[in-house]
């Protein structure tokens, strides 16, 4: 490990994953330890034109006892090299090596014996299919999504017709760019050169996004379709959205106070194909990133949190409560008795 941008407490390691037909390809492994040894552990997983850079987060669980690691995908933020197209991906199953890799060095290095993984966004999508994937292995002790990209928020006649039509040529041309909504909105909202209270480095998630090409909306719309089939993730899930999309064009405040990027009834929609236990957490007045809401209601969100952490994954060695059996049915014992 290596000093991050970040600085201390904050190291990195980059994992090697060979070369795509772009070139070498990495990725990276943020780490914070907790101040006193931890065998407990978070993955958080960024979402789409995004990296790691929210220390509040890592501050949340540190404060609790938690190691917190942050990954950066290949060609994102910390891993995006100058040859390479931003954000790129031609199947979301590109993504599990570093995945993989990411939970072997924190469990077998670091020596963690829980680990829970936060997806944010795309990140959400990604680390669902993951977890599903990796079910009955031990690898994941719980799943916590924020905002989840579950599905495209876009009239039905661009979602169904029109997209099919453009990904059906993505196969021969998968960096052909597409012509889509800004997150201009979204990222003025966010960053304190605009009307936001966050700094970022904007060369890794500029204010209006990054392309979107044919072969990562294919990529997408796969893994939501797989997604939406319905996943058998073996782990305990909390999935949590605001209570309200934004549906302008032009900033008003209401930008402040809800999903611009995705539509919030479809995460509420498709959270139960998760996995048979998720719990659902709406927030009022929430934004895409619940973490980077307002101050007020970033506190609930990870309130909320707190309590489902309490509850699904209590630390390694704490007694389990002994639920006592059902009280017997006299009423049937004396009917068999009887015949």
């Amino acid at each position: 490990m290596e000093i991050d941008v970040l600085g201390p407490p904050y190291e990195r390691h980059t994992i090697d994953l060979g070369t795509d037909d772009e070139g070498p390809v990495v990725a990276t492994l943020v780490r914070r330890r907790a101040d006193r040894p931890s065998r407990r552990a978070v993955l958080y997983v960024h979402g789409f034109v995004d990296y790691f850079f929210q220390t509040h987060l890592a501050d949340f669980f540190v404060e609790r006892g938690w190691d917190f690691y942050a990954l950066d995908l290949r060609k994102y933020g910390r891993s995006l090299l100058p040859h390479q197209t931003p954000n790129f991906a031609r199947s979301l199953t590109d993504y599990f090596p570093e995945l993989d890799e990411a939970a072997r060095i924190i469990r077998e290095e670091d020596g963690h014996d829980q680990m829970l993984v936060s997806g944010h966004s795309t990140g959400g999508l990604i680390t669902s299919l993951w977890s599903h994937a990796r079910q009955g292995q031990g690898v994941i002790d719980g799943l916590f999504l924020n905002s989840p990209f579950f599905d495209f928020n876009v009239p039905w006649v661009v979602k169904r017709p029109l997209m099919a039509a453009v990904v059906g040529v993505s196969g021969r041309t998968p960096y052909r760019r597409i012509p889509t909504a800004s997150l201009g909105l979204y990222g003025e909202s966010l960053h304190t050169d605009h009307r936001g209270e966050w700094t970022y480095d904007l060369a890794w998630k500029p204010i209006a996004g990054f392309p979107v090409t044919t072969g990562w909306l294919n990529a997408i719309r796969r893994g939501q379709r797989r997604l939406r089939a319905g996943l058998s993730i073996d782990a305990p899930v909390m999935v949590a959205c605001s209570t309200r999309t934004f549906r302008g064009r032009a900033w008003s405040e209401d930008v402040r106070i809800s999903d611009v990027v995705l539509d919030v009834e479809h995460i509420v929609r498709w959270a139960p194909r998760l996995g048979p236990r998720v719990t659902i957490a709406r927030f009022d007045g929430g934004i895409h990133d619940l973490t980077l809401s307002g101050k007020e209601v970033r506190a609930e969100v990870f309130r909320e949190l707190a309590r489902w952490v309490d509850a699904f994954l209590p630390a390694p060695g704490t007694p389990e409560i002994d639920v006592p059996p059902p009280p017997e049915d006299r009423t049937d014992d004396k009917t068999q008795a009887t015949a």
